[in-house]
Parts: C-alpha cells; structure tokens; sequence
C-alpha cells in the first residue's frame, strides 16, 4: 500500500471531544518536545516519534479495559501515554532521570509497566502476546491482549506462528496493524506481497481496515469485532495511517513534498481547518504541560 493510498477520506466526518483531542495533542506535543531535546544534545539513543499517529493509540484506548494487556513496539509513545497519561515518567526513561519508569533502563523502546510492554525488536511481542491470551483465556476470561505492529513487521516469522497459534487455539488476541506506508526508508509496495487482509485471510483470522482518523468512527467500526475478540475470535485490525516525522530523528529519505502532502491529509491539518480555535486552546494547554514535564525531568539527577 502506497502512503498516497493512505490519506483518509476528505468527507469523513471529524469531531473527536475535548479528552481525546486533548490526548492526542498531547503525544503529538511530547514527540515534538522529543525531536527538540535530541536536536539540544540532551537525548541520546534512539527516537521514533508517533507524528501522524497519535489518534490511532487513543482511539483503541477507548475500547480497551483496564484488565487488557498492550504490547507496544519500537515507536510506541504514544501507546504508552494512551495507556497511561505519564509524560514524566516516560520522558524521564527516555532521559535516564530519577522517577524513570523501569529505572532508566529501558530508554525509549523498552519498557513494562503493569500489563504494558513494548520492545524495540520486530515482531517479538506477537508470540509473546499470544501466551499471555492464552492465559486470560483460561483465568480470565473476557479479558485480551492487544498488539501493535506495523506493516514492516510482516517480513517477521513470528507474525505468521503467532497468528497461526491465535486462530488455532481461539486466542483473544488483537492485532493491530500500523500501517504507514513505509519501512523504516522501504515502501510497502517493496516489501510485502499480496496484502495484509490476504495474510489474515489465509489464518481464518477475522480483519478490519479503516483510513478514518476520526476516533468515534473508528470506535464503532472496531467495537464489534473488539468484543468478539474477548470470546476468542482474534482480529487484525489495520489502519492506513501516516507517519510524518522520520523513522528515527534525521533519517527520512521521502521527498519533502510527500511529506507535506501527508501532513496536510492528517487529523491535526484538518482539525485545524475545521475548529481552529479549540484546537488552539488545547494545544496551548498540551504544549503547557509537556514544556513543564521537560523542565522538570531535565532538573533532575540521573535515575
């Protein structure tokens, strides 16, 4: 799929409330303070922001309950924040500073917190994700477990050993597919054959698509099939979204207008153009907290 057959629906209705709109101004104004940090000489290792994402982490959220496990990946801020609104302590991981939330150790792809993981190594959660929906299915039921991936992971065996596992053994397991257009610097049309649709449909995996960034639509396309999830019928969810920063800080080989055109098809251009001054408001109010959770985690000493 090319980034161009990503741009959602112009006529799609978008009017998210304040929460989550706030939220995702939120991961959007967190990514961006990260890119300033790390181009100040204040963050080192490695930094894959979100950009163009954000809605996809908190729409889930939304249909997600407490007792659910999330397995995140390496771009994974903002699965983390959706799940758990802490700028401090994500960004003091990231910077190694006291109130980390694994200690410091973990930096910006690696961490566990209560029923969240994410990791930095393509395609290890899936396998991972699929014993522990094993276990909810046997001690707690109606309880899931929610992977993100994107679509690059799909060159990864355990995809295919996990999803075989999930339909076999009736796993309430849900993919997640972020779907950007692009691995790292390689389009999607150059890596995967066939579909992601065709990959589930060869699993008896059941499977959504949606290109809406709009949150309360995404929510009453997946929420069905989330709850069916819950009785184990696992689902590939995937979104055709965009990612508009780099794949890591400095390294977006994509021409300059490419970008531009995704970003003016994103949920923040178009909410900007259809309520300019509640997305202002908010975003005042985001940028506000995220500025003081930097000037705060920066003060600190070494975790």
């Amino acid at each position: 799929m090319s980034a161009v057959a990503a741009l959602p629906d112009e006529a799609a209705v978008l009017d998210p409330s304040d929460d989550d709109l706030l939220l995702m101004l939120t991961i959007r104004a967190f990514e961006l303070k990260l890119l300033e940090l790390f181009g100040r000489g204040m963050l080192n290792g490695t930094t894959h922001t979100c950009l163009g994402q954000e809605y996809i982490p908190v729409a889930m959220e939304g249909l997600l309950r407490p007792g659910d496990h999330v397995f995140s990946n390496h771009r994974g801020h903002g699965h983390y924040l959706a799940r758990h609104r802490d700028p401090e302590g994500l960004l003091a991981e990231i910077m190694g500073r006291a109130g980390a939330v694994c200690g410091g150790v973990g930096g910006s792809q690696h961490i566990r917190r209560e029923r969240y993981v994410s990791t930095g190594v393509q395609g290890e959660s899936l396998p991972v994700a699929c014993g522990v929906a094993l276990h909810l299915k046997r001690a707690e039921p109606g309880a899931l477990a929610c992977v993100y991936i994107g679509d690059g992971t799909f060159g990864e065996g355990a995809v295919y050993e996990a999803l075989n596992l999930a339909s076999l053994w009736g796993l309430p397991l849900l993919v997640v597919v972020e779907n950007n257009g692009i691995a790292q610097s390689t389009p999607t049309s150059a890596h995967l054959a066939g579909s992601i649709a065709g990959r589930a449909a060869a699993f008896d995996v059941p499977y959504r698509h949606t290109d809406s960034v709009d949150v309360d639509e995404i929510r009453t396309l997946l929420a069905p099939a989330v709850e069916a999830v819950r009785e184990g019928a696992p689902l590939v969810a995937e979104f055709a979204t965009q990612r508009l920063g780099p794949h890591s800080k400095g390294d977006d080989t994509r021409p300059a207008e490419e970008v531009a055109g995704l970003r003016e098809a994103g949920w923040y251009a178009r909410c900007a153009a259809r309520f300019p001054e509640r997305l202002r408001r908010l975003e005042e109010q985001a940028r506000a907290r995220v500025d003081a959770v930097a000037a705060d985690v920066t003060a600190r000493g070494l975790s």
